[in-house]
């Protein structure tokens, strides 16, 4: 084979293959169930209960906020979130999380809002808050 051939083989196998990693490690939607069945993170969007207690000291704790959410499956689990409690998160109209499962609780790295317009009856506007990091 000629040497441009070879080359031309590594440039493909180089590009095929990052082209999977980036394909396997992109996030998916699914609901509290799929979280349980799978190990990496997941979207998980819901509804907020308002019914149940929403958990946030900042005096003890201000990197820790709990919370329960049901899905759009129906299906209800406790939240933790390793950050400050989002402004206005009573009023947000659906949360999208990601995170994963561990045990019977639902660990988000990430929340965004999807909150009512102040002004307008027919925009929304979303807010996007992100977990605070361990130091290592």
């Amino acid at each position: 084979m000629k040497k441009s051939s070879i080359l031309g083989l590594v440039v493909i196998a180089i590009a095929i293959g990052v082209v999977i990693s980036l394909y396997g490690s992109a996030s998916t939607y699914g609901s509290f169930a799929d979280a349980r069945e799978t190990s990496s993170e997941l979207h998980v969007v819901g509804k907020l209960n308002l019914q149940k207690e929403l958990h946030y000291e900042p005096v003890k704790d201000a990197n820790y906020f709990s919370f329960y959410i049901i899905d759009e499956k129906g299906e209800e689990c406790k939240v933790e979130f390793s950050g400050a409690k989002p402004q206005d998160f009573e009023r947000s109209e659906q949360v999208v999380m990601v995170g994963k499962m561990e045990g019977n609780k639902f660990h988000a790295s990430h929340i965004t809002l999807k909150c009512p317009s102040k002004y307008t009856n027919d925009k929304v506007e979303f807010t996007e808050f992100k977990a605070k990091q361990a130091n290592i």
